[in-house]
């Protein structure tokens, strides 16, 4: 069985960097996908980025492309959310989520994924 927990989150200004983290216990070695999403308030949970575990594959919503950066650490076991030129829009509750049951494959659909962390609140003021 696998934990997450979240880590990083703030109060930040527009154009401010913040990097979260999500640290990964119990069965780390069986974790084969890993991904971030996030939950504004009164929307849905969406895709934000996702990594395969034991590669170098990475997947981003166009929303955060070129300013958000997925990375993991396997000595370590924590993955990581690298977030630059934040705006307001960015404002939400961040969950990192994993997959043990399948192959290495990218993968944006929430359903994919197993195992939830509770989440970190990341609040963008303009």
């Amino acid at each position: 069985q696998v934990q997450l927990v979240e880590s990083g989150g703030g109060l930040v200004q527009a154009g401010e960097s913040l990097r979260l983290s999500c640290a990964i216990s119990g069965r780390s070695d069986s974790v084969a996908n890993m991904a971030w999403f996030r939950r504004a308030q009164g929307e849905e949970r969406k895709f934000v980025a996702a990594i395969v575990w034991h590669g170098q594959s990475t997947a981003y919503a166009d929303a955060v492309k070129g300013r958000f950066t997925i990375s993991r650490d396997k000595a370590t076991s924590t993955a990581y959310l690298q977030m630059d030129s934040l705006r307001s829009e960015d404002t939400a509750v961040y969950y990192c989520a994993t997959d043990s049951t399948r192959g290495p494959v990218l993968m944006r659909r929430s359903q994919a994924y197993e195992t939830w962390g509770r989440g970190t609140q990341v609040t963008v003021s303009s």
